[in-house]
């Protein structure tokens, strides 16, 4: 409990110190700056507009995917994988697809008579509104497995009993199956709310061209200026700092303990009113236009010499990845990348199996279970950019001087992916259940011997699978990594960065893809080991 109370806590302590330091200088000069004002309004309007169409679209994705047909269930996974595909590979992959001037829809909506005669648009990838959309897109995978598990535990009883009574679909879905998800609803938009709140890709790589400012890309431009303005970045994010804690606790607080985890149960989802071809259409569609399209934009980008947003096929090669693979940098990053990754994961998965294994056996350690519950919840909680501040502070000081070694970004990488080790071990310790538990302990053996002997060897393809997703989480993080990063530990994510900053938008597109292909074998693997439903326990 020490060492993950340090993990978290110790980076937001010390972000707090600075921000307050010199007579909380860090504040005035943050917010006095010209046009904060704005920037605020538009962090609320991205977080408020990105839940919004989280909340609708994965509401309806949930929904279609309880009305497959038997022979299409194989589909249930498509709108899962926003959560697998690196972030920054999809923002790039739409700012190709719509950007005003060069980008492929743009080209092909201007051919059309409505928008003929345009030199650029109808789209604008760089606006605050196509950075919602994309944010709220990519966020309604969040919300489709929430309510893909809430829709599990509603009795299929009620909604008959609603039907019988004369109750139309729609209507049974408004007054009984909406109700009945109200739970699965109000965590699910906390998570969005808070993960919307601290989005940096798309603010930065779309916003920034157009004037889009938004609390965290105001806290990069300060920790990446010469010298780093520390003060003002720490005060910019408080209160990202404080909305995290008070969603925490209010989740906490409406769906009480053990609920908030136990929200897959591995029951085969009800249909119970038949299969749709309209929930095929609408996941198809929603695949396309998350994953699919950008995914095509990338692909056509990486193998053209340059972009222009013409659709020419007779210059297309490997020669981007020749020439990616021939620099020694580009090789290091991506070592760096799988290096960090599984190192963070060989720490990470023992340290939440044993948090996991306290959670579980709360009644005894309630205290303890109490104060684990809320630490390994902050890092989900509060925004990865906080982190990123935090640890560029914490560890660029004494007692621990660790920037620029990797021990600071697998740290950083720890902390972070701490609930998701948790609950992915903690699912998979809640459907085993106490009783082999409590036969061993009543046979005289010890619980460390309980614990390697039966337990362990029980859940032993679960940790295979939670391995392989955590390393699948780890390889495409990039807000943590581009804010601690040093000339000596650049990864994927910030190689990617670096090449979109300075114009090489086919290498951008060529690393884009090799960060998506090492993501595409972590989930295979990870479903080769874990079974079909381990993305659902994320």
């Amino acid at each position: 409990m020490v060492v993950i109370g340090y993990l978290v806590v110790a980076p937001l302590v010390s972000l707090q110190i600075r921000a307050f330091s010199g007579g909380a200088e860090g504040y005035r000069q943050a917010f006095s700056a010209t046009g904060i004002g704005r920037t605020v309004l538009n962090t609320i309007w991205l977080a408020l507009g990105s839940v919004a169409l989280a909340l609708v679209a994965g509401t309806l994705l949930a929904w279609a995917a309880s009305r497959l047909p038997r022979r299409l269930r194989f589909l249930r996974i498509f709108p899962m994988l926003p959560l697998v595909l690196p972030a920054v590979a999809s923002v790039v992959g739409w700012s190709f697809l719509a950007s005003p001037s060069a980008g492929y829809l743009n080209n092909v909506l201007r051919v059309l008579p409505f928008w003929s005669g345009r030199s650029e648009g109808p789209l604008d990838v760089n606006s605050i509104e196509w950075i919602i959309f994309i944010t709220g897109i990519s966020l309604s995978a969040f919300v489709y497995v929430f309510v893909t598990s809430g829709l599990r535990n509603i009795g299929e009883d009620l909604q008959e009993a609603a039907r019988v009574s004369g109750s139309g679909r729609i209507k049974v879905f408004f007054t009984v199956t909406l109700p009945l998800l109200r739970p699965s609803l109000v965590y699910a938009a906390g998570v969005v709310l808070l993960l919307s709140l601290g989005q940096l890709t798309a603010p930065l790589l779309l916003g920034s061209n157009a004037g889009v400012q938004v609390l965290t890309t105001e806290m990069y431009r300060h920790v990446s200026t010469t010298p780093v303005e520390y003060g003002p970045a720490a005060a910019l994010g408080s209160p990202l700092l404080i909305a995290g804690i008070i969603v925490v606790l209010a989740q906490k607080r409406l769906l009480g303990g053990e609920s908030r985890f136990v929200t897959h149960t591995g029951k085969g989802m009800r249909t119970g009113g038949g299969s749709s071809v309209f929930a095929v259409v609408v996941i198809v569609f929603y695949a396309a236009i998350s994953s699919v399209l950008p995914l095509c934009a990338l692909a056509f980008v990486s193998l053209s010499p340059y972009w222009t947003g013409k659709l020419s096929f007779a210059k297309l090669s490997l020669e981007n990845f020749n020439e990616l693979f021939a620099q020694p940098e580009a090789v290091s990053a991506i070592g760096n990348s799988v290096t960090y990754a599984v190192a963070a994961m060989a720490i990470t998965l023992p340290l939440g199996f044993a948090v996991a294994c306290v959670l579980i056996r709360g009644q005894r350690y309630r205290v303890m279970r109490v104060i684990l519950d809320f630490l390994v919840s902050m890092p989900l909680g509060i925004p990865a950019v906080i982190f990123g501040a935090g640890f560029l502070i914490t560890y660029t000081s004494r007692p621990f001087v660790l920037y620029g070694t990797p021990w600071v970004m697998i740290l950083a990488y720890v902390t972070l992916m701490i609930p998701f080790a948790t609950r992915m071990q903690l699912s998979t310790l809640l459907a085993l259940g106490r009783g082999y538990i409590e036969a061993s302990r009543a046979s005289g053996a010890g619980l460390v011997r309980t614990y390697a002997t039966i337990v362990l060897p029980l859940v032993r393809s679960s940790l295979a699978g939670s391995a392989a997703l955590l390393f699948v989480l780890l390889t495409h993080e990039f807000t943590a990594s581009l804010l601690v990063r040093s000339s000596t530990t650049r990864v994927m994510g910030t190689l990617l960065y670096d090449y979109w900053n300075n114009g090489s938008y086919p290498m951008v597109a060529a690393v884009a893809l090799v960060m998506t292909a090492v993501t595409g074998a972590g989930v295979g693997l990870a479903m080769l080991l874990g079974g079909s439903d381990t993305l659902s326990k994320m």
